[in-house]
């Protein structure tokens, strides 16, 4: 059922739901945006580890 669908109720159950799932979602996207920019950064300074 998709919240589309006019059968969709928003009851508190839902909304709670929803809401901490974005909230966990965005966190997530943040943190693995923040390392694959630094990474990227570290990478073109040359800060990279190639050298055991």
């Amino acid at each position: 059922m998709l919240p589309f669908n006019f059968e969709w109720v928003w009851d508190m159950g839902h909304y709670v739901f929803h809401g901490g799932l974005w909230y966990a979602l965005t966190v997530i996207g943040l943190g693995m945006s923040y390392c694959v920019i630094k990474a990227v950064i570290d990478t073109s300074k040359g800060k990279g580890a190639g050298h055991h």
